[in-house]
């Protein structure tokens, strides 16, 4: 059965993207079939795959508007073995043409629906912000990734987003829940960040990740090549870690 994770956070600057992509590759890496969804108008996935989103005319984008399907947009990404559905600025015009369209918070999961029997995993990319392209990434998933910093505002956040997926839950897709929290950019000598992983820890018991993805400079130079870090660095710590969170989701799944 396909699993559909909408990775989300409407704070921005907490590893989405970062997680979206190496998640994708990690779990390609052990022989899953993944579908990675760039729903964010930055393309910064696309670009983070080794896709130029400026050479792009399909896109996320004529999907949503019903003027292309899904099988016909996806891309094959190398080295990450995974495919893409990718984004670009274009994106950014969706949400104001889409308020006309019938059932527009669910285009995306009837688009997916076709092409899902093809993939174990299929990841979704949401912007940072709880905005019409997050609810079509909210309503196409089964659960959702959450990644964040442990930091101050963090469960402040973190608040506002456990409030929008109950009102999703209500409204448009009564089976979704909370697949994970995932602590990004961790630095165990910050005691700041200790506290706040406790406090997650309390609040949401087993719903946080064991694995945490620590403050990494492969991490954040692999974007930069168009390479997911296991393509980088497969011995960084970056590396290593999220195949340590992907080995964490298959066990999870049986």
């Amino acid at each position: 059965m396909t699993r559909i994770f909408a990775i989300a956070n409407q704070k921005g600057g907490v590893g989405k993207t970062t997680t979206s992509i190496n998640l994708a590759s990690s779990l390609a890496s052990i022989d899953k079939r993944v579908l990675l969804v760039d729903l964010d108008p930055q393309g910064n996935t696309t670009m983070g795959s080794g896709v130029d989103k400026r050479l792009l005319d399909r896109t996320v984008y004529q999907i949503l508007l019903g003027e292309q399907v899904a099988a016909e947009v996806r891309l094959s990404t190398k080295p990450g073995k995974y495919h893409l559905l990718p984004a670009n600025q274009e994106l950014a015009g969706a949400e104001v043409e889409m308020v006309a369209l019938e059932q527009r918070e669910s285009r995306l999961k009837k688009a997916l629906q076709v092409i899902q029997a093809d993939y174990d995993f299929i990841l979704i990319d949401c912007p940072p912000a709880l905005n019409l392209l997050t609810l079509n990434g909210l309503c196409a998933a089964h659960a959702v990734i959450i990644p964040m910093q442990c930091e101050y505002y963090a469960l402040e956040g973190l608040s506002d987003l456990v409030n929008t997926i109950k009102r999703v839950r209500t409204g448009f897709n009564p089976a979704i829940r909370i697949e994970g929290l995932l602590r990004t950019m961790f630095d165990p000598r910050n005691l700041l960040a200790q506290q706040v992983s406790d406090q997650l820890k309390q609040h949401f018991g087993d719903k946080v990740y064991r694995t945490i993805i620590p403050r990494n400079i492969r991490l954040a130079e692999a974007p930069g090549f168009g390479l997911p870090v296991l393509y980088h660095d497969k011995q960084s710590r970056g590396a290593q870690a999220y195949l340590e969170l992907a080995n964490e989701i298959l066990a999870t799944a049986n």
